[in-house]
């Protein structure tokens, strides 16, 4: 066994790219060795940004021996065949074997071809892998056919210490690499990884990815804490950072003060964007004048000059926006409106203040029926969009509703207005937070009541992995304003009142009319409540279970039915009458198919013979009533209780009773009996989607 080492080195692989391209690396080497017949061990990469390294650890110094078997023609069939077999085969007539068979003597050929050397197999196959590697993007360089991320200096490919002749374009592998691009330019040999990445480290080359990210994340909590200051965590930052130094080495910059009153939302994204800085904040959570920058090699002055230049670089950007910060304070929101009208929100639904003054109507109906303060949550749908205007939101756009929220309060509006502009796009997603004032809750729904009533509208709905509107998401989106404020809002008529605004700007008639634009918004809901609910360990066939009883707007409501439910078959008696349930409905099935009818209830009484019958039908009737009062008054655990309680007399029955009597007519009304079993227990229920 030996160890096949290789790596890729070139100039600067984008950050985003390097981690995955070393993977994908590493995949198609693996899956080339084992169609080449080569049994190897672990396959470990890593990646830098310069280079792009795989480890294959017990390669074989050989492919296995193959063994061929091959079924020709009959022995006796015409010499063509035959020739043709043989050609195929490579082989002679007295080389292939005749076997009897149940159609005869037929010729066979066994080809056995030995193990080749693997040092001779393994430079193709890593060609190939190089060849296919996929990239995002690709260049050319120089005169050179083959295309690559970024030019490609050099390759070392060595197998049990030997170079491989891998060529890959201009560059041929040799036993030689490079350390950092300034700390250790020039070449020098290595023998296996173990040496490579002993090598690179005394070259100023950290070649693991996660352990840059610690001496990054460590450096940089120590100079916060030299400050008094905290770092603010920012993993895509780090794992980004990781990927543009060899040999990190954190500084610490400060923020000018005359930028501090800036909004620190604005701060933070700048220096996050564009310059690739960690932000800090003061022990009581406000943002601090100090970041953290990283630098790519060690600086003889300790690091000032560098700190000095991405301060200046800093003061640049911030200027910039300082000055959006200024220039749009100088117009309110409300005189912004008139700037939406020319941006299309979609062809078939107006314009963005069009849809925008759709939010605050649908905002103030749903404000009355939650409770809202309406005039608030009027104001704010009138208001949320008007940031789209500002030079703030043109430069950062993932700071929208926020930026907004800045202006409002400047502008004198109240603090439920703004905080219900700043966030109603929430949540965006399953890790953002949900808003909980009333006003904001009301105002983030009637955005995304409108956008979906309005898609469903003119039929534009998700089709398998497409949601170019990220319409599931906003369904995502309710469900969750609903149930983690306890929302109890009838969404039939919401979506319904949502239907009935944006139908006034369509450019045509609405294609798709209003009922069913509610059913079929109702539906998918649903649909992504069993989602939902199944990522909180909620069985989705529980779920199904409820829901399959009709559509029902109150989410509320629904989620208490399928608690309630849990709660029942998590008792003896509920997995028991599941048991019981399953057995009346198999029996009604089996014999509904077989007499070509239905059977449905409720039995003729008076053909009951015996008591565990009457008492059946006694406790159907009474469960059937009370629970029908218990459910219209929400008082789902007496409505499963009922339920429950109904195991004893249905077990009697099953016990004492035969329902496939002699006689036709009492066998006709034992199994409208069941049919009675089945109906009283989907009132809370389908029972048949329970699965278990």
């Amino acid at each position: 066994m030996a160890e096949l080492l290789l790596e890729l080195f070139s100039e600067e692989i984008p950050a985003r790219m390097q981690d995955r391209a070393a993977a994908d690396l590493a995949g198609l080497i693996a899956a080339a060795c084992a169609e080449a017949g080569l049994k190897i061990g672990d396959v470990v990469h890593h990646s830098t940004p310069r280079r792009l390294t795989v480890v294959v650890r017990d390669v074989p110094e050989a492919t296995d021996d193959v063994r061929e078997e091959r079924k020709g023609p009959k022995a006796d069939a015409p010499e063509k065949a035959i020739e043709g077999f043989l050609r195929s085969t490579g082989l002679t007539r007295d080389q292939v074997e005749e076997r009897d068979t149940p159609k005869g003597r037929v010729l066979f050929a066994v080809i056995e071809k030995p193990g080749q050397p693997a040092a001779e197999v393994l430079p193709a196959l890593i060609e190939g892998a190089i060849a296919k590697l996929p990239w995002p993007k690709s260049m050319r360089w120089g005169a050179h056919p083959v295309r690559w991320v970024r030019p490609l200096h050099s390759i070392l490919c060595l197998f049990g210490g030997a170079v491989l002749p891998v060529r890959f374009g201009p560059v041929t592998a040799s036993n030689t690499i490079r350390g950092h691009r300034f700390h250790a330019p020039d070449a020098f040999e290595v023998t296996d990884f173990a040496d490579y990445q002993a090598k690179l480290l005394d070259a100023d080359v950290i070649l693991d990815r996660e352990e840059r990210k610690q001496v990054i994340d460590a450096g940089a909590r120590a100079l916060a804490a030299d400050k008094g200051v905290q770092l603010i965590d920012d993993a895509g930052l780090l794992d980004e950072v990781a990927g543009l130094v060899e040999w990190p080495v954190p500084l610490m910059g400060r923020i000018d003060d005359a930028f501090m009153d800036v909004p620190p939302e604005v701060l933070i994204l700048s220096m996050r964007t564009h310059q690739k800085y960690f932000a800090t904040r003061t022990p009581d959570g406000a943002l601090s004048p100090f970041f953290v920058t990283v630098s790519n090699l060690t600086a003889e002055d300790g690091g000032a000059a560098i700190t000095a230049g991405n301060e200046k670089v800093l003061r640049a950007r911030l200027s910039d926006a300082r000055f959006f910060w200024d220039q749009d304070r100088e117009r309110t929101l409300e005189s912004r409106l008139k700037d939406l009208d020319p941006i299309v929100f979609h062809a078939a639904m107006g314009s963005v203040r069009q849809k925008a003054e759709r939010i605050s109507i649908l905002a103030g109906w749903i404000a009355d029926q939650i409770d809202a303060d309406v005039m608030d949550a009027r104001r704010a749908g009138l208001l949320a969009k008007a940031d789209l205007t500002t030079e703030m939101v043109g430069e950062f756009p993932e700071l929208q509703g926020l930026m907004g929220a800045y202006y409002a309060r400047h502008n004198g509006e109240s603090d439920a207005v703004a905080a219900a502009i700043a966030s109603h796009y929430s949540p965006a997603g399953p890790n953002d937070a949900c808003p909980s004032d009333k006003v904001a809750v009301a105002v983030a729904l009637a955005d995304k009541l409108d956008s979906l009533a309005g898609f469903f509208g003119i039929g534009e709905k998700p089709t398998g992995s497409k949601d170019p509107y990220a319409l599931r998401r906003g369904a995502l989106g309710i469900i969750r304003l609903v149930l983690e404020n306890g929302i109890r809002l009838d969404l039939a008529d919401a979506i319904a009142q949502a239907h009935e605004l944006v139908s006034a700007d369509f450019a045509e008639a609405p294609p798709v009319p209003r009922d069913q634009v509610v059913a079929e918004l109702l539906d998918f809901i649903a649909d992504r409540m069993v989602v939902a609910l199944r990522e909180k360990g909620v069985r989705h066939d529980l779920v199904s279970a409820v829901i399959s009883l009709g559509r029902d707007g109150d989410l509320i409501r629904l989620t208490a039915r399928v608690q309630a439910l849990m709660d029942l078959l998590e008792s003896d008696d509920g997995a028991n009458l599941l048991i019981a349930y399953r057995r009346a409905a198999n029996i009604l099935r089996i014999e509904e198919k077989k007499d070509g009818q239905s059977y449905a209830g409720p039995a003729d009484r008076s053909l009951f013979k015996g008591s565990p019958e009457a008492s059946l039908g006694a406790a159907l009737e009474a469960a059937t009533e009370k629970s029908a009062r218990a459910i219209a008054r929400e008082d789902l655990a007496t409505a499963m209780g009922l339920m429950a309680a109904l195991r004893g007399p249905v077990d009697a029955f099953f016990d004492a009773v035969t329902v496939n009597a002699d006689d036709p007519a009492l066998r006709a009304n034992r199994l409208k009996l069941l049919a009675e079993i089945r109906d009283t227990l989907h009132q809370v229920a389908d029972f048949s989607r329970i699965e278990g």
